[in-house]
């Protein structure tokens, strides 16, 4: 089971697909006005479940701010959790060689990571006094411990296996980051993809431990370096290399919002979660997602 599926709600009268004549019907009938009367639940809210998203904010404190870190922090969690699902549509497509298939999938997780990112915006208020304020409550709780974040790390090829360990005492959770520990990440299919497609990838790296991070590797480099030459419009490893590069890019803007955050909330104090804080940040960005690319244009 994948932990970022949507699942779509059970299927109830009020979220039964209509046809276009029923549409066309219902609008004659109501005289082009919305419909105001409904038998059961209110089909929007069968569907999207808002009802119940609204019910999930329960703040720790009485400080007013608190409920924008919070919703903020969850609605970052659904980000991570839906660019999971798109990377992972893509990885099946590229297993499958149909490379034209999975850019869409790449081009929405890059729009959802910008989404992501705006997602910064809604905190940019709160200075060290704000934070402080509610601080406390959290206690050891950090976004450090985001389950679905290293889910997204891992699909990046970003990995240490010593991340997972905060899980252990929840066996489900920890079973599922197991297990995308242990499992090719999204630059792994394409590093085996340039291999089907001859470029000459060593049978030591596509033979390597997975749950060890990826390092750069002259091969794959050089392989770049042959598909960006080829500038014609259907060349779709070219149009691979740069839906991957969108994806890394908004990544990378991810990471140093963050850090901007924690420098503008808590300067260099010491982080929730026992972590340096902001220097631990900073050390995670020097970790490249998908390095060749970026590397290969030197050479271009």
């Amino acid at each position: 089971m994948e932990q970022s599926d949507l699942r779509a709600p059970t299927m109830t009268a009020a979220v039964r697909p209509a046809t276009a004549r029923q549409r066309a019907a219902r609008a004659a009938r109501n005289g082009g006005e919305p419909t105001l009367e409904f038998a059961d639940r209110v089909p929007y809210d069968a569907y999207v479940r808002a009802s119940t998203l609204h019910q999930l904010q329960q703040p720790l404190s009485d400080d007013p701010g608190e409920m924008s870190f919070l919703m903020v922090s969850q609605i970052m969690e659904l980000y991570f959790g839906l660019t999971c699902h798109e990377l992972r549509h893509a990885q099946r497509e590229l297993r499958a060689n149909r490379i034209w298939d999975a850019l869409p999938a790449l081009r929405r997780a890059a729009l959802h990571l910008e989404g992501l990112n705006a997602a910064w915006q809604g905190l940019r208020w709160m200075t060290p006094a704000d934070f402080n304020r509610f601080r406390n409550q959290l206690g050891e709780g950090s976004g450090f411990q985001s389950a679905m974040y290293r889910q997204l790390e891992f699909l990046l090829g970003l990995r240490d296996p010593a991340l997972i360990r905060p899980f252990r005492r929840q066996a489900e959770v920890h079973a599922e980051l197991t297990a995308a520990l242990a499992t090719p990440s999204l630059w792994d299919e394409v590093v085996t993809l340039l291999a089907r497609r001859g470029f000459g990838i060593p049978d030591e790296l596509l033979a390597r431990d997975l749950t060890v991070e990826h390092e750069a590797h002259p091969a794959v480099e050089a392989a770049w370096v042959r598909i960006y030459a080829d500038g014609g419009p259907d060349n779709h490893l070219r149009l691979l290399g740069e839906a991957l590069t969108e994806v890394a890019e908004r990544f990378g803007d991810w990471r140093w919002h963050h850090v901007k955050a924690v420098q503008r909330t808590m300067g260099a104090k010491v982080g929730s979660g026992g972590s340096a804080g902001l220097a631990w940040l900073q050390r995670s960005m020097a970790r490249v997602v998908f390095p060749e690319l970026w590397s290969a244009r030197t050479a271009m």
